[in-house]
C-alpha cells in the first residue's frame, strides 16, 4: 500500500463544516483511509494544503467535454437556431481525432478548475474514454443519439451504438468509466426507437441520460402529440427510474417534480447555459424541498463558455434566488452540496465526499488570495467567491492530478497547440 497524505490544510466535511484536518489516502486502492489529526507521519508522500481548503473534486453532472472546439463559435442565439444552424452542422464536419483533441482541451479545464468526475454525451465516445483514461479522471460516458433528419436503419444504428457503447465501455480505465444510453432528448429522438431501445438498455443494467424540458419548445410537442407533459410521458414509458438522470430540466410542473422525486431520477442544473441561450430558470428551491436529487452541470463550451464548476455554483445561488424570488433561496450550502455529493448521487457514482471509506477524489482550494479575505465562511467563499484559478491541487482515485496548478497527466501546452490547430481547420471545413 502507498500512501498520501494532505497535510496542514481545513477541510470541507460531509455536513458542511469546515475543520482543521489531514486527509490520508490510500493510493493503490484510491480511498481516503482517514481524516484527522497529524497524519503526515503516516504516509510515504505528502501534499501541502497549508492556508487552503480541502473539499470534495468537483462533479460535472452534464457535459459535452470536447465542444471546447466550438467556445465561441457561435454566440447569442436561442437554443433551436443555435443548434440547427451553426452548432449541428459543424459537428458534422468532427472527425474522432478532433474530438480526441476536443476532449483533451475539456479535460485539461476541468483538471485545472478541480473537477475530478464528469458525464458526458457526445459522439466518438472511444476517442473521449481513450483522453479519460490518459487523464486520470472519472466519467460516465454514452454516445449522444439523435434520430431526426435520419431514415429508420441510421436511426437504428445510431441508438445501437450508444447501447453497444454502454456495454462495451463500462469499468473502462481501471474502473473510472462508467456509461449510460444517451438519448439526445424526447423531441429529438422518435418515439418508436426509445420503445424499441429502452427495454434492452434495462435488460442490460445501463441507465438512461438525457436532455429534458430544457426550453418551452421543448415541452410544447410532447403534449401535443401525447397529451403527457415530458416528464410524465418519460415514467408511463419506462426511462425515468433511479438509476436515470436528466439535464436541464427547466421548465418542470409540480406533477414532474414529484416524479424525480418519488423515482428518485436526478436532475442536473445547468444554469450557465440556460441563462446564455435564454431557456429559463429552473425551479431549484422547489426540488430541492421536494427531495429530489440536484447536480450542476456546466453543458457544453459552446453555451456555457467554460467548465468551472466553482462558476456554476455561484451561477446557481444567484439564478436559484431569482426564480424563487427569494434571496434565502438556493443558499451556499445547498450549491456547494449540488456541485459534489448531489452531482455524484445523480450520475451515480460514489464520490462527492470527503470520509473514510470514499474514493479519494478532491480539490484543495488556495484561500491566500485577495477575493476569499477575511474568512468568515469558507462555504459561503466557495458559492460565492473561488475561482477555477484557485484551485492548487486536484487529486482522482488516489492520483494527483494537478500539484501546484502543473498538470501531471496531460501537456498543457501541446493539448492547447492541437486544440488550436483542430478548430481552425474545423471552422474552414464548417464554413465551405
Amino acid at each position: 500500500m502507498t500512501t498520501l497524505a494532505i497535510t496542514g490544510g481545513q477541510v470541507l466535511r460531509p455536513d458542511l463544516t469546515v475543520a482543521t484536518a489531514d486527509v490520508l489516502i490510500d493510493q493503490e486502492r484510491g480511498e481516503i483511509l482517514e481524516v484527522g489529526s497529524d497524519l503526515a507521519g503516516d504516509a510515504d508522500e505528502t501534499l501541502d494544503a497549508a492556508d487552503s481548503l480541502v473539499t470534495p473534486g468537483f462533479v460535472n453532472g452534464h457535459c459535452h467535454v470536447a465542444m471546447t472546439l466550438l467556445r465561441g463559435y457561435a454566440d447569442d442565439k436561442p437554443l433551436e437556431a443555435w443548434l440547427q444552424e451553426d452548432i449541428w452542422p459543424a459537428e458534422g464536419e468532427l472527425t474522432p481525432d478532433d474530438v480526441r483533441v476536443g476532449a483533451e482541451l475539456g479535460l485539461l479545464e476541468l483538471i485545472k478548475s478541480g473537477t475530478t468526475a464528469f458525464a458526458d454525451m457526445y459522439f466518438h465516445v472511444p476517442e473521449v474514454a481513450a483522453a479519460v483514461e490518459d487523464a486520470g479522471l472519472r466519467a460516465r460516458l454514452g454516445h449522444g443519439i439523435v434520430t431526426v433528419g435520419k431514415d429508420g436503419e441510421a436511426a437504428r444504428e445510431d441508438a445501437r451504438t450508444s447501447l453497444e457503447i454502454a456495454r462495451e465501455y463500462d469499468g473502462a480505465a481501471d474502473g473510472r468509466i462508467s456509461t449510460a444510453f444517451m438519448p439526445h432528448s424526447l423531441t429529438t429522438v422518435g418515439n418508436e426507437y426509445l420503445e424499441e431501445f429502452v427495454p434492452d438498455a434495462r435488460a442490460a443494467g445501463v441507465p438512461i441520460h438525457y436532455h429534458a424540458n430544457e426550453t418551452e419548445a421543448e415541452v410544447a410537442p410532447i403534449v401535443d402529440d401525447y397529451g403527457q407533459r415530458p416528464l410524465e410521458y418519460a415514467a408511463e414509458h419506462g426511462f425515468l427510474e433511479s438509476e436515470d438522470f436528466v439535464a436541464h430540466g427547466v421548465h418542470v410542473d409540480d406533477r414532474e417534480i414529484e416524479l424525480l422525486a418519488e423515482t428518485g431520477t436526478g436532475v442536473i442544473h445547468c444554469p450557465a447555459s440556460n441563462m446564455k441561450l435564454a431557456s429559463g430558470m429552473a425551479p431549484v428551491q422547489r426540488m430541492l424541498d421536494a427531495g429530489v436529487t440536484v447536480g450542476l452541470g456546466t453543458d457544453g463550451a459552446a453555451s456555457n463558455n467554460d467548465l468551472s464548476m466553482l462558476d456554476e455554483a455561484r451561477d446557481a445561488a444567484m439564478l436559484g434566488k431569482l426564480a424563487a424570488d427569494d434571496a434565502s433561496a438556493v443558499p451556499a450550502e445547498a450549491v456547494i452540496d449540488a456541485v459534489t455529493r448531489g452531482s455524484a448521487d445523480a450520475i451515480g457514482l460514489e464520490s462527492g465526499r470527503l470520509e473514510a471509506g470514499a474514493p479519494a477524489d478532491f480539490a484543495v482550494i488556495d484561500l491566500e488570495q485577495p477575493h476569499l479575505t477575511p474568512r468568515h465562511d469558507l462555504v459561503s467563499h466557495l458559492a460565492y467567491a473561488a475561482a477555477a484559478a484557485d484551485v492548487r491541487h486536484t487529486v482522482c482515485d488516489g492520483r494527483v492530478l494537478m500539484r501546484d496548478r502543473e498538470v501531471l497527466t496531460l501537456e498543457e501546452t501541446a493539448v492547447r497547440e492541437r486544440a488550436l490547430e483542430a478548430a481552425e481547420s474545423l471552422s474552414a471545413r464548417a464554413a465551405e
